[in-house]
């Protein structure tokens, strides 16, 4: 077995406040590291101590700019340069996850793009959190740890029932990742949302299968970013005769709009992790911040010592 050095933990400048939560877990200090800009805008990264021959950890969330990408690249390259003996993305949000395939004629499959640069850059393995789509795993060659925030969602959730709690998927693609939380808080029922999207970042709900009269409800996504397949699918499930509508989703990106979108739906709270930064004017009103600095900290140092991460799951 290889045996690599010490832990070492870099970030970008968007992850920073991640970073400095997973030292703590890990109770050690992260690597000294600067991320800057020269004059002409272009991205300056420079590792300010040795890591020749360490296990380096760099944690970057991707989402847009793309400058997120860029410093995540960066910092790779300058790892394998200082001679690290391995180096992991640690990837909280893999922005361009939606961009997984061909959807229409001549466009690109960006997330295989992606996939492609860290690799290029010189990862050696890669960790992130709830992929938007499983496959995307397989466009890496490297070994991928695609982590669930389930566990961190269970120790929040922890008051439902099945005679009065369901669960729901607000749409077909976000089933697998509804059945799990359902599985998670005690094997709860199951509500679909049909969905369907007439154009990219709008919904339209077709049909509810599952009978929700009277339930409270936790909306299940991975990520949400306009708002709006949440608060259609919320309105809807009221009018369905639903009793109270939670929402539980990993990533919250929250575009420009989203805010007064999910602060006008007939939403009781919407808890998400803090995966990526959100600021207070994009936040909605009724949003629940939770911590995946221990889970992610718990994935790096099992990953070093070469002990299961999947078993954090069973």
């Amino acid at each position: 077995m290889i045996m690599h050095g010490e832990i070492k933990l870099l970030s970008g400048s968007q992850s920073h406040y991640l970073k400095n939560k997973i030292a703590k877990y890990l109770d050690m200090e992260p690597a000294k590291c600067e991320v800057s800009r020269f004059k002409d805008g272009e991205i300056r990264v420079q590792i300010k101590e040795s890591i020749r021959g360490d296990d380096v950890f760099i944690i970057q969330s991707t989402q847009p700019p793309a400058d997120n990408l860029m410093e995540l690249l960066l910092l790779i390259d300058a790892a394998k340069r200082a001679s690290a003996s391995r180096v992991t993305a640690v990837i909280p949000y893999f922005g361009y996850a939606r961009q997984d395939r061909k959807d229409q004629p001549r466009v690109p499959i960006s997330a295989k793009l992606v996939a492609n640069l860290i690799q290029t850059a010189g990862a050696d393995r890669v960790i992130t959190l709830d992929l938007h789509a499983d496959q995307i795993q397989g466009f890496f060659d490297i070994p991928v740890d695609n982590l669930y925030a389930s566990p961190i969602f269970k120790k929040y959730f922890t008051e439902f029932e099945p005679e009065t709690h369901m669960i729901v998927a607000p749409d077909v693609g976000a089933t697998k990742r509804a059945r799990l939380m359902a599985r998670h808080l005690g094997n709860l029922p199951l509500a679909l949302v049909d969905k369907r999207r007439p154009a990219p970042n709008s919904a339209e709900v077709v049909n509810i299968i599952g009978d929700v009269s009277g339930m409270k409800l936790l909306i299940v996504d991975d990520i949400i970013d306009t708002g709006n397949t949440i608060a259609v699918a919320a309105q809807a499930l009221i009018e369905a005769g639903a009793a109270e509508i939670r929402v539980a989703a990993t990533h919250g990106l929250f575009s420009d709009g989203a805010k007064e979108k999910l602060d006008n739906a007939p939403i009781e709270e919407i808890v998400i992790t803090n995966s990526l930064p959100v600021s207070e004017d994009k936040r909605p009103r009724c949003a629940i911040i939770l911590d995946v600095a221990p889970l992610l900290g718990e994935a790096i140092l099992r990953t070093h010592e070469e002990r299961s991460v999947s078993a954090l799951f069973i």
